[in-house]
């Protein structure tokens, strides 16, 4: 179903009905609106002391996973010989689309605990993603600019307010409860569809180099497989498992485009690198979450 509604966005694009600037509007929509609802709802959950853990236990795997990205992306693109392509790799390596793609596919694979498992996870990566992703483009942000990135991001807000609820059992009620849910239920839809617009227009004969082919092993199949080896190793929690090494399978985050724009580091090259990754993983994170399930 998820890969379906992909198409059904990449289609509306082609006919015209999603333009660059609905694009943006659903890119806020997700990330300010209806992701931070889903992840608001995933909490709604009865708190017990196994829950507890396994929310610690995906913390300290994402921030393994981010400290091992980071060290992995000052070597894998050693004799890249074009500065600016370096740089873009290197943070296409530390920062994932887990955030848009990564939370509906945990949530469709895994239920609500695999979404909130997904939340607690991004919160390494959004450090990461604010600190020292940003120095490959510019000066590390101040520490009061990092923290103020970080804690008023709205999915953060959302799990901080998730926590609360979760912890001290408290249940939305009425139409704050039927709002939330209304918002949630619409999350996985327009983050696919989204996501579909963002390929349909993509010019895949440009793309047949080693350079991307090269990164799309590392980024899909790589980084994702030296994720569970060792949670397999260690018999963590199978969802702990599963929504670890699904969201270290996610494609290049969008922001790298983003980013690569506005510090003038080749944005067509970051464009194809987010653009590869995501039509290649159409065919990995089905491979990777048939394996998982």
């Amino acid at each position: 179903m998820l890969f379906s509604l992909m198409i059904v966005g990449a289609f509306l694009t082609w006919r015209g009905v999603i333009r660059p600037e609905g694009q943006k509007l659903l890119t806020d929509l997700v990330m300010d609106v209806t992701l931070p609802a889903s992840i608001i709802r995933s909490f709604q959950i009865d708190f017990d002391r196994n829950i507890l853990e396994s929310c610690l236990a995906i913390l300290l795997v994402a921030a393994a996973i981010q400290a091992g990205t980071f060290l992995l992306s000052a070597v894998l693109y050693r004799r890249t010989g074009d500065v600016k392509h370096k740089k873009v790799l290197q943070y296409a390596t530390i920062c994932s689309n887990a955030g848009i793609l990564g939370n509906p596919i945990a949530e469709g694979v895994f239920g609500s605990l695999g979404l909130l498992y997904a939340s607690i996870y991004l919160i390494p990566q959004r450090i990461f993603m604010w600190s020292a992703g940003l120095t490959y483009f510019t000066e590390s942000p101040s520490k009061k600019e990092l923290a103020k990135k970080v804690l008023t991001h709205p999915c953060i807000i959302a799990v901080e307010i998730g926590l609360v609820l979760m912890l001290s059992q408290t249940r939305l009620t009425g139409f704050l409860n039927a709002t939330v849910n209304s918002l949630a239920s619409s999350n996985t839809a327009v983050s696919m569809l989204l996501i579909g617009s963002f390929l349909a227009g993509v010019k895949f004969r440009s793309m047949f180099q080693w350079t991307y082919f090269y990164y799309g092993a590392i980024r899909l199949v790589g980084i994702p497989l030296l994720v569970y080896l060792p949670c397999a190793a260690l018999r963590l929690d199978p969802v702990v498992t599963g929504v670890s090494t699904v969201l270290a399978a996610m494609p290049a985050a969008s922001s790298c485009a983003i980013l690569a724009s506005k510090y003038q580091c080749d944005e067509v090259f970051a464009s194809k690198c987010v653009v590869f990754t995501t039509v290649l993983s159409m065919v990995t994170i089905p491979l990777w979450c048939i394996f998982l399930a």
